[in-house]
């Protein structure tokens, strides 16, 4: 899934690849409210107009940030990864780059539609990396470990624990939920 309101190829896949690297430069330099699609514009050598034509609003870029980060992630994940692993590859993510993180605190809440669309394949990308951990569980129990993760990564992003305790905090929880699944998804 492309993060960008259409499919790009070419030359204009590589302008988009600039603009989501300048965003990143961006966020890290500057505070997420003093950023703009124009600044990043302006990182990337492009017109604003352009940006505009690939990003809505700086939150649908930033947004496309994250997404890319988390494929990169969840790309990575060796065949029968534990819950553990893939939890601390996911949250790296957020710990690695804390910049990032702040501003997809807000920018994740955007009313944008193209941002709920992000939002969307973010939190099932994370989902089936979590559930390809665990194995065969209820829905129910999946909703509430993936609620437990995003309360985690929020909780973390706060300031209250490091990224680096959620995958031990959830796997307390999954023990809670289903001990023989637990003991698979460790053992995995």
């Amino acid at each position: 899934m492309e993060p960008v309101r259409r499919i790009v190829d070419g030359r204009r896949a590589d302008t988009v690849q600039r603009l989501l690297d300048e965003a990143l430069e961006e966020v890290r330099a500057v505070d997420y409210g003093e950023l703009t699609v124009r600044s990043v514009a302006k990182r990337a050598e492009v017109s604003p107009a352009t940006a505009y034509t690939y990003f809505s609003s700086k939150d649908h870029l930033i947004s496309s940030v994250l997404w890319r980060k988390m494929q990169e992630a969840t790309s990575s994940f060796p065949e029968g990864a534990s819950l553990q692993e893939i939890v601390r590859g996911i949250t790296a993510v957020f710990a690695d780059e804390p910049e990032l993180s702040r501003a997809c605190t807000s920018a994740l809440l955007a009313d944008d539609p193209e941002v709920a669309r992000l939002r969307d394949e973010i939190g099932a990308e994370v989902g089936r990396s979590i559930s390809g951990a665990l194995g065969t569980v209820s829905p129910e129990a999946m909703e509430s470990v993936m609620m437990a993760f995003v309360g985690g990564v929020v909780l973390a992003g706060q300031g209250y624990f490091e990224f680096g305790q959620i995958a031990e905090r959830l796997a307390t929880l999954v023990d809670q939920l289903n001990p023989p699944v637990a003991r698979r998804a460790r053992k995995r």
